[in-house]
């Protein structure tokens, strides 16, 4: 009787776990939130957002990384670092194939990195600044050779951070015209269809993708949705399965969450560290004086943003870094990042610095740009608006369609004070440098140092922190970075998001990426 039941319930498990697995590849479409609508899909020429959201469903990196920040192999199936350091080499999975048939080899390696990325990518040029030369024995293996040791790179070829491309349709290009930037071509398990402007991106299984098996979908669709009540009633009523990276409001994400049906999750943004913040014209207008910087920096009520608009959801920034690389050593408190904010003190900085108050009690005048990626950026240039006038500073607030404000930003530098949010990503090389050095003042190129703020000593330091194999010596180097960035503010770091991903518990593995919805699905199923 025991062998029996015994063998009835071994039946009965198999035949759960075959209905599971058939049920992970009985394909279906995935609609989720693409928020705003991406200016394109070239993720070797902008880091934006919204192009993350797709762009890595196309195109593969060497790695990917899980939830605990380890290494996942992709397009590099293995790979060694020298005894010194200077030499990494990757071994490149055979069999791989474009989604125009062509071969996937080491040359489009070399070209991807040293001539796209090193280049035109807004971090690249500080992630490989140390590649000097990349080898290429054969099809499958390249060979990066390296001036000084740069473990940082490791921790930058996902797809979304260092997408490989191909050769074959860049080569002999305008690399941030052509024509591949809105109908990407990649390795990835979904191919790109079709575009339709102001509606949606459809993207479909790559029948001949290399992870035999996978994508379990046979189609991801991202919409376009502007309004945001209307976005959330599509992800209440089920048309919609997904939204990260505040595509839902945190205002309905915390009711949304009380559902059933409903799940609501912070991680996937591990390897992000987003910081909210402000960006100032530092060359012209009414910013250029660092007591005007210091100064907003002082009058901001940092807690009452995270409480009152984004939740609670968020943490107060204290320097130019985030506390998140406390861990490493790296971080330190500084002056000027006031939690709660202190008038008193900003206006004393004004008086002391000449800026005197008109009949009006306005000591200057000034648009406030905001990043167009939702309802929250308004709410918090309503907020900052109400701030400044009570140090004398009178804003007017300007929200453009993102192509319109990225061109504004970082193509002409015609504004004065930008609420925006960076990366910093898992190290400052990464993430932190191109905001500030004079190297990275590079005119077209989005999410870099717009403020054209440079400092020689600051520039001396970063190089040296790129470079320092030793935690406490390193340690003690971006404790000066952030002592001079607290006293001259060519940025104002608000407050660390904490994003929040929206999605129907009916979609199953979409979360094994520590890049989150920066992720490829190419293991998402949907199960009805």
């Amino acid at each position: 009787m025991k062998t029996l039941l015994k063998s009835c319930v071994l039946a009965i498990s198999l035949l759960l776990g075959a209905i599971s697995a058939q049920a992970q590849k009985s394909g279906g479409t995935l609609v989720f939130l693409v928020q705003p609508e991406p200016p394109s899909l070239a993720a070797y020429v902008s880091t934006s957002g919204p192009i993350g959201l797709v762009a890595p469903k196309v195109y593969e990196g060497l790695f990917d990384y899980d939830n605990d920040g380890k290494i996942v192999h992709v397009l590099a199936e293995s790979h060694a670092v020298s005894a010194d350091g200077k030499t990494v080499t990757f071994n490149l999975r055979k069999g791989v194939t474009w989604h125009d048939g062509k071969p996937f080899t080491s040359a489009d390696v070399q070209f991807a990195i040293m001539n796209v990325l090193s280049k035109v990518h807004p971090r690249g040029p500080n992630t490989f600044s140390e590649v000097e030369s990349i080898d290429t024995p054969d099809a499958h293996t390249a060979v990066l050779n390296l001036k000084k040791p740069a473990p940082y790179m490791l921790r930058a070829l996902s797809a979304y951070e260092s997408p490989m491309v191909p050769k074959h349709l860049l080569e002999g290009t305008d690399i941030k015209s052509a024509k591949l930037g809105n109908k990407p071509v990649g390795t990835g398990p979904f191919k790109f269809v079709e575009w339709k402007k102001g509606q949606y991106i459809r993207l479909d299984k790559n029948e001949n993708y290399w992870r035999k098996g996978l994508p379990y979908l046979d189609k991801i669709v991202g919409r376009f949705i502007p309004d945001a009540s209307t976005r959330t009633a599509a992800m209440e009523n089920g048309e919609v399965l997904y939204g990260a990276y505040g595509a839902i409001p945190n205002i309905d994400a915390v009711r949304l969450k009380k559902r059933d049906d409903i799940s609501v999750t912070t991680d996937g943004y591990s390897m992000i560290n987003p910081m909210a913040l402000i960006e100032f014209n530092t060359k012209k207008g009414a910013f250029v004086d660092a007591a005007v910087r210091k100064a907003i920096s002082l009058a901001i009520n940092r807690e009452f943003l995270i409480k009152n608009i984004w939740f609670g959801y968020g943490k107060p920034a204290t320097s130019a870094l985030t506390s998140n690389f406390s861990a490493t050593g790296l971080h330190a408190a500084m002056p000027n990042f006031p939690a709660k904010g202190d008038t008193a003190a900003a206006n004393a900085v004004l008086d002391a610095a000449g800026f005197k108050r008109n009949s009006d009690g306005v000591r200057m005048t000034a648009v406030l740009d905001l990043i167009p990626y939702g309802e929250d950026w308004r709410r918090a240039g309503e907020y900052l608006k109400q701030a400044m006038g009570d140090i004398g500073i009178k804003l007017d607030l300007r929200y453009e369609d993102v192509p319109t404000w990225l061109r504004r930003i970082y193509h002409k530098y015609d504004f004065a004070m930008n609420v925006n949010y960076f990366y910093q990503l898992p190290d400052p090389v990464l993430g932190v440098h191109r905001h500030y050095g004079t190297n990275m003042i590079r005119k077209g190129t989005h999410f870099v140092n717009s403020s054209r703020y440079s400092n020689a000593a600051l520039d001396k330091l970063l190089a040296a922190g790129m470079i320092e194999p030793d935690a406490t010596k390193r340690s003690a180097i971006y404790k000066d970075v952030q002592k001079i960035l607290a006293e001259d503010m060519p940025v104002v770091n608000l407050f660390e998001l904490q994003f929040l991903t929206v999605y129907n518990t009916k979609l199953k593995g979409a979360y094994g990426s520590a890049l989150g919805a920066y992720g490829s699905f190419a293991e998402a199923w949907i199960d009805d």
